[in-house]
């Protein structure tokens, strides 16, 4: 008995028949189990603008996200999402946490968190003397700026879900000048007010306004502080601001392409002379928007 088993392990063994199946191993497909996070710049300034973009998604259905407490609104970049990310210009400089979500139609959901380091920026400091009752507002004129500031409040918070803006950024008005003021700590007849949220452009009265970027006219009016303005949203949460026109030649709705004209530089509202008062934010935080002009996404 034991001689016929060991022959039978000796055997060598039949070949398999064509139709008997042949079973082979096949690897499970890699699919991605985290995201990959990038931020541009790494380490922002006060008042910057930064992208945070995200790959390594697979067919997502949705990707949300915020960082230091401000919410993310993304839009389809490539293989995966990207957003702006707007630092105010009074973030403490120190570290912001950020955090990511994805709901990945075939995986299911992903997530990141981390930080990134925000920067100290330095800031001029201006001293201004203007007409004291610019300056020492009376009740009506006081209820009338704060009505006016919370109407734009309410514009930042709301968000068009489309990304209008293409491509580069441009200069809203001629010339060769660097606009200045960005951040500026400000000493109005001797006391201390709000930091400037924009930069000024010194222009003749008249000399043409164009829009940054491509986007949509979502007000047009006149306040107290700015005078004749305009705001265009440029979708998910970005809007770009003139200040101070002389004339207006958009209307509310409008969808505006980049370099079209919207106005003329002017010296309504508190200003000293002609110019034009440029500013941006993303939501509630105010950005510097020459930055703007140095942050591209190849198409």
């Amino acid at each position: 008995m034991i001689a016929l088993l060991l022959l039978l392990l000796l055997l060598p063994a039949a070949p398999a028949r064509a139709h008997d199946p042949i079973k082979v191993g096949v690897a499970p497909a890699r699919v991605p189990t985290s995201l990959n996070v990038r931020w541009q710049p790494a380490a922002p300034l006060q008042g910057d603008a930064a992208f945070v973009v995200v790959t390594r998604l697979r067919e997502p259905s949705a990707v949300e996200g915020s960082v230091g407490g401000r919410p993310l609104n993304f839009f389809p970049y490539g293989d995966g999402y990207a957003a702006i990310a707007g630092v105010d210009l009074e973030t403490r400089p120190g570290t912001l946490h950020w955090r990511i979500g994805v709901v990945d139609g075939k995986i299911g959901p992903m997530s990141a968190a981390g930080t990134i380091r925000v920067n100290a920026r330095k800031f001029p400091l201006q001293r201004l003397t203007l007409p004291q009752a610019m300056v020492e507002l009376d009740p009506p004129t006081l209820a009338r700026v704060e009505e006016e500031a919370s109407r734009l409040r309410t514009l930042y918070a709301t968000i068009t879900p489309e990304r209008l803006w293409r491509g580069r950024f441009t200069r809203p008005v001629a010339g060769t000048g660097e606009g200045t003021g960005f951040g500026a700590r400000r000493i109005i007849n001797g006391l201390r007010r709000n930091p400037h949220a924009g930069v000024d452009y010194s222009a003749d009265a008249g000399t043409p306004v164009v829009a940054a970027n491509r986007g949509k006219v979502a007000l047009v009016g006149e306040m107290f502080f700015p005078g004749r303005l305009v705001v265009i949203d440029h979708g998910l949460g970005l809007f770009t601001l003139y200040f101070h026109l002389e004339r207006v030649e958009v209307q509310e709705g409008e969808l505006m392409e980049r370099g079209q004209p919207i106005g003329t530089v002017g010296a309504t509202g508190r200003a000293t002379g002609p110019h034009l008062h440029f500013a941006a934010h993303v939501g509630q935080a105010r950005i510097d928007p020459a930055r703007l002009f140095n942050l591209s996404l190849p198409e």
